[in-house]
């Protein structure tokens, strides 16, 4: 295999399972960091917007361009662009939102609650519906850190800090059903591994395929998916952290180390 498909695999893989890092969170510490989180997740859609708007959108533009024209390709980027915003959607829709798997939990609720078996219901549909929602992903951090491993670095970090509190979504409920420390920690884990999942089945679909179109609409489509997922669950979920402006704070830093690494590399 490739050395830089090798990297590309090894930068989704180390997104995929931060899940286990908010899992691991959530039983080796007393408190949540509500203020922490925030401008993380925050810093995490800042990075995403600003790359996608920024750099993997005029990538596909000049990809496109160079295949099809200025006209024809312009216009195929902006299709493929809201083309990973629908396809995102259609799996928000689709998936079952089993008590809002993205809905913010703390790492006090773990003292809050009673063993309840009725939960580990809400814990594997929230592990399912979030492993699917990684799968898009992963496809999206392998497909940048293939073409540019400065930005798939970038866009792999952002990707690890939104996985974060996933694996506090996921771990929690789990815990309360078994009261099972271990079993909320692996699940939540797994379900972190559709993320590499995702790439390698886009790779071994798209490979065959590759060229200056599947280029192009693929990182367009990239861009929508990382878009809708910063505006849709990162900003919502880092405001519902707290009630300043950190959220907003952290945006803004992200958007700014992401230029700056542009800029230098």
């Amino acid at each position: 295999m490739e050395p830089n498909i090798v990297f590309a695999f090894s930068l989704t893989i180390f997104a995929g399972l931060s899940t286990g890092i908010g899992s691991a969170l959530a039983f080796f510490t007393k408190r949540t960091n509500k203020n922490f989180l925030s401008m993380s997740l925050g810093f995490s859609a800042g990075v995403m917007i600003y790359v996608s708007f920024v750099e993997i959108f005029q990538k596909a533009r000049e990809s496109l361009t160079v295949a099809h024209g200025d006209q024809l390709g312009y216009w195929l980027t902006v299709l493929s662009f809201f083309g990973g915003i629908i396809f995102i959607l259609l799996i928000d829709m689709l998936v079952p939102s089993y008590g809002n798997p993205h809905e913010p939990r703390t790492i006090e609720d773990m003292d809050q609650q009673n063993p309840d078996p009725k939960l580990m219901r809400l814990g594997v549909f929230a592990a399912i519906a979030i492993a699917i929602h990684n799968f898009p992903e992963g496809i999206a951090t392998f497909a940048a850190a293939l073409t540019d491993p400065a930005v798939g670095i970038s866009i792999a970090i952002a990707i690890a800090i939104h996985n974060i509190p996933e694996g506090i979504v996921v771990s929690v409920p789990i815990y309360y059903s078994t009261g099972s420390r271990a079993k909320a920690f692996w699940l939540s884990f797994l379900s972190g591994l559709s993320e590499p999942l995702g790439a390698l089945i886009g790779y071994v679909l798209l490979r065959p395929f590759l060229s200056d179109t599947t280029f192009g609409i693929l990182f367009a489509g990239v861009a929508g998916i990382m878009v809708f997922i910063s505006l849709d669950e990162l900003l919502p979920t880092a405001r519902e952290y707290e009630s300043g402006h950190n959220a907003v704070y952290g945006l803004i830093a992200g958007m700014a180390v992401m230029a700056l690494s542009l800029l230098l590399f």
